[in-house]
C-alpha cells in the first residue's frame, strides 16, 4: 500500500490543482452533449495514443467543473505499479476527499484496466452513490464494454475515440489536403513528430504486445503481428479467416479469435455483411479496415499509393463515427456500404475517379432484394471533402 505523501506526489503530477489545462484540439465527440452523474460511470475508450487523456482535460473544460474538485491519474504510471488494485482506488478518493473538504468531487481515472477489480470496485460504489463522478479511459473494448457491461449492466455510458479526422488534422496544422491525411493519419502526436514512421511503428507494437497479445494468451507476437499486417494490405476486402489460418499455420479457429482481439484493441475495425438475418451474417466474411491511415502505411510494405482503399477507408471511419455499425452488401458485385437506421437503408458506393459501370450494376443487384432502400450516396475525390464535413 502507498503512503498518502507517495500519492500525493504522484497526483501532483497528473493534476490540475496548480495550473490550466494545456490549450489543444477540440475533439468533434465533445459537440454533443456530455453526461456525469453519481450513478452512472463515463467511459472513455479508444486506442492507444489516440488523445483520450487530453479529452479528460476537455471534459472538464466543457463542464467548466473547477479544477480543485477533480483527480487525475493515468494507472500506466510506474510508480503505481507495485499497488495497482481496489485499495489503491479507495486511497485516492479518501485523499482527494480530505484534500477539498469533501466536496462533491470528479475522478478521472485513465487506462483504469490496470487496475485489479476495478469492476467490483465501482459495482460496490454505485450500488450506493455518493456525491462523486467518475470517468474512465482504456485501450482495450473488451474490458470496457464486455466486463464493464455485464458487472455495471445500465450504469455506464460509452463514448469512443479516435484519432483525429480530416477536419481534426487541419486544425492542428498538419496539411490541407486528403493526400496529407492520407499519409500522415491522425495519431495527434505523430503529426509534430520529426520521424512519423519510426513512432507509428513504435505505436504498433505497443498496441500489439500490450492490449492485444496479453488478452489471447500468445506466448509470441510474430503471428498477431502478420495477421494485421495483412489485413492491413488487404483494407477493404473481404477477409477468410480459412485462407488467414492456412497462411499463418494456425486454425480458422484462432485466426477469428485474434481478430475479435484487435478489434477490441481498436487496431482494426470491422464491416460485417448487410443482412437481417443474424444466421446468414454469421457465416459472412467481415471487410476489416485500419485504425489509422498513417499507422497502415507505416507498417505495411509500400506498394505505391492506393487512393481507393484509403478513400475508402475515410469514409468507412465517418461512417463508423456517426452511425456506430456500418456494412457491406456483396451478391455478384459490392455495394461499399449501408448503414440501418430504423427503416431506412442507406447504400454507399465509394470510387476515387468516379463510378463505373460495376458500381451501378451491383447497386442495381442490391435495390431487387432492398426495393425500399434510399438512393445510393456516391462518394469520389470530388465531393469527399463536403461529405466528411461535421
Amino acid at each position: 500500500m502507498l503512503d498518502e505523501i507517495s500519492i500525493e506526489q504522484v497526483l501532483n503530477d497528473w493534476n490540475y490543482w496548480q495550473k490550466d489545462p494545456a490549450p489543444s484540439i477540440e475533439r468533434q465527440v465533445l459537440q454533443g452533449p456530455i453526461t456525469l452523474a453519481p450513478d452512472l460511470v463515463l467511459v472513455v475508450q479508444g486506442i492507444r495514443r489516440c488523445g483520450k487523456s487530453t479529452l479528460l482535460a476537455q471534459i472538464m473544460q466543457k463542464l467548466k467543473l473547477d479544477p480543485q474538485d477533480c483527480t487525475f491519474v493515468n494507472f500506466e504510471d510506474p510508480r503505481l505499479s507495485d499497488n495497482l488494485n481496489s485499495s489503491l482506488l479507495d486511497q485516492i478518493v479518501s485523499f482527494s476527499r480530505k484534500r477539498n473538504h469533501s466536496r462533491a468531487h470528479t475522478f478521472f481515472f485513465d487506462e483504469i484496466q490496470n487496475v485489479e477489480q476495478w469492476q467490483k470496485w465501482f459495482h460496490v460504489r454505485l450500488e450506493h452513490p455518493g456525491k462523486d463522478c467518475f470517468i474512465i479511459t482504456g485501450s482495450n473494448a473488451a474490458l470496457l464494454s464486455g466486463e464493464l457491461s455485464t458487472v455495471l449492466t445500465g450504469r455506464h455510458i460509452t463514448i469512443e475515440l479516435f484519432p483525429f479526422d480530416f477536419f481534426e488534422c487541419q486544425k492542428a496544422g498538419k496539411g490541407n489536403s486528403l493526400s496529407d491525411y492520407f499519409i500522415s493519419g491522425g495519431f495527434p502526436r505523430v503529426l509534430t513528430f520529426p520521424e512519423p514512421a519510426k513512432l507509428l511503428r513504435e505505436y504498433f507494437a505497443d498496441i500489439i504486445e500490450r492490449d492485444v497479445r496479453r488478452h489471447v494468451a500468445v506466448r509470441s507476437t510474430l503471428v498477431l503481428t502478420q495477421l494485421v499486417k495483412a489485413v492491413f494490405e488487404s483494407a477493404g476486402s473481404e477477409v477468410s479467416h480459412r485462407n488467414l489460418a492456412k497462411m499463418l499455420g494456425v486454425t480458422a479457429d484462432t485466426i477469428k479469435t485474434y481478430l475479435d482481439a484487435c478489434e477490441s484493441a481498436y487496431i482494426l475495425l470491422s464491416c460485417p455483411y448487410f443482412t437481417f438475418s443474424e444466421r446468414q451474417r454469421a457465416v459472412r466474411n467481415k471487410k476489416y479496415y485500419p485504425i489509422d491511415l498513417g499507422l497502415r502505411k507505416a507498417v505495411i510494405t509500400q506498394t505505391g499509393a492506393d487512393k481507393g482503399k484509403e478513400l475508402e477507408t475515410v469514409v468507412f471511419h465517418h461512417l463508423r463515427k456517426k452511425y456506430g455499425q456500418v456494412f457491406y452488401w456483396r451478391q455478384k458485385g459490392e455495394v461499399d456500404f449501408v448503414v440501418h437506421e430504423g427503416q431506412v437503408i442507406q447504400p454507399y458506393q465509394v470510387s476515387w475517379d468516379g463510378m463505373k459501370e460495376r458500381h451501378e450494376k451491383a447497386l442495381k443487384e442490391f435495390y431487387e432484394v432492398y426495393p425500399k432502400a434510399n438512393p445510393a450516396i456516391q462518394i469520389m475525390q470530388s465531393n469527399v471533402v463536403d461529405f466528411l464535413k461535421p
